[in-house]
């Protein structure tokens, strides 16, 4: 009977591995990570939006803030990450160990 508990608890956790989750947080990049710091050129914090933008373009990757903490994101490529640089948001997908693969990004207010 144990067997049987074990492999059915076995089975249920394995179908849940892979599913998809959300998260609410904000689009980010890693080179500031879960805070943007002040310009280089001392003109103060830039707007995350404009801050994250610009990381991106100098070779950054898109992350997800959740609650202070930073999660990568698999498919960098997904053109949602571009359109909510800065935003806050809720991100649906796929956890494989620390990295995110994106299916959809959502606005919050």
């Amino acid at each position: 009977m144990k067997q049987l508990v074990f492999l059915a608890a076995l089975a249920l956790s394995t179908a849940t591995l892979g599913a998809q989750q959300s998260w609410i947080g904000k689009i980010a990049d890693s080179a500031c990570g879960v805070k943007h710091e002040e310009a280089a050129e001392g003109q103060g914090v830039m707007p995350d939006r404009e801050c994250t933008q610009a990381c991106v373009r100098g070779g950054s990757k898109y992350i997800l803030v959740v609650d202070g903490k930073a999660m990568k994101i698999a498919n960098q490529d997904n053109k949602d990450l571009a359109t909510h640089a800065g935003h806050a948001v809720k991100v649906t997908g796929e956890l494989k160990g620390d990295t995110i693969t994106v299916a959809t990004v959502e606005m919050q207010k």
